[in-house]
């Protein structure tokens, strides 16, 4: 079998600055994975690279959601999402106007496969696929807790909550692979325990294999199987969290930066 995701020296130049050098990560079908770096170690730009959000300079990415290989390495954005990889934004992404279950609808419709005329004139197709997608939404809300405010709009949520409707909507695009970018970001500690068991649940249930970007390093260290470490754009140490808990080249790159927790 495949490794789901082989990402072989991946590299992304800004101009003359290489963001991200020579990464290699591969992660099995099912695996839950942590990246994690100091500020500015290109932790993003490498998720930028594997949704398409930028092209890379050179390298291969590789998706093998069903057994086969395919490159998506340079696709559009909307290709990948489709192909099987779902993920979430550092910085949260929502339809802020719109109503919390229409934040899930939409994500859910790119699968829908009605006629523009079917939708036009509410035909019975278009009626079944509808109540279909309203059904799927309202579980996806229920899951994360969100049920009892389908109607507000998204800009009225809490920070928690948008963060936990941002991974609803990731999961409506129906993933393979799902990539979390600081899931954990704004979040008090009883707020980040509560999602530590969420993702461990997500990833049983759903059959999922996640890569995480995080900073809360009790966090990443109490569900990830294995870690990836990236510093100014490069991989400086892999493995179990234990491993890279002692490497003293993770302890350097975090010095000043909650090395003691790392």
């Amino acid at each position: 079998m495949s490794p789901i995701l082989e990402v072989k020296d991946l590299t992304r130049n800004f101009g003359g600055l290489a963001a991200v050098s020579n990464v290699n990560i591969t992660l099995e079908e099912g695996e839950l994975i942590g990246l994690i770096g100091p500020n500015g170690a290109g932790k993003t730009t490498v998720f930028n690279l594997l949704t398409g959000v930028y092209p890379p300079s050179s390298g291969e990415i590789d998706f093998s959601p069903d057994g086969e290989p395919a490159s998506i390495a340079g696709k559009k954005p909307y290709d990948i999402c489709r192909a099987g990889v779902g993920r979430t934004f550092q910085n949260i992404r929502l339809f802020k106007d719109l109503t919390v279950l229409d934040n899930v609808v939409i994500a859910l419709e790119q699968n829908q496969t009605y006629s523009l005329l079917s939708s036009f004139l509410h035909l019975p197709s278009w009626a079944a696929s509808r109540e279909e997608v309203l059904k799927s939404a309202r579980d996806l809300l229920r899951l994360m807790r969100l049920d009892h405010k389908s109607f507000d709009l998204a800009r009225n949520l809490s920070y928690g909550e948008q963060r936990h409707l941002e991974i609803a909507r990731a999961l409506a695009t129906n993933p393979r692979l799902l990539l979390l970018d600081e899931p954990a970001a704004g979040m008090n500690p009883a707020e980040t325990a509560g999602l530590t068991k969420l993702i461990s649940w997500i990833r049983e249930n759903y059959h999922l294999t996640i890569l995480l970007i995080e900073h809360d390093m009790s966090l990443v260290m109490s569900i990830c199987e294995r870690i990836y470490v990236l510093d100014h754009g490069i991989v400086i140490s892999s493995g179990t969290p234990d491993v890279v808990r002692h490497d003293p080249r993770v302890i350097t790159a975090y010095l000043g930066q909650e090395a003691s927790d790392v």
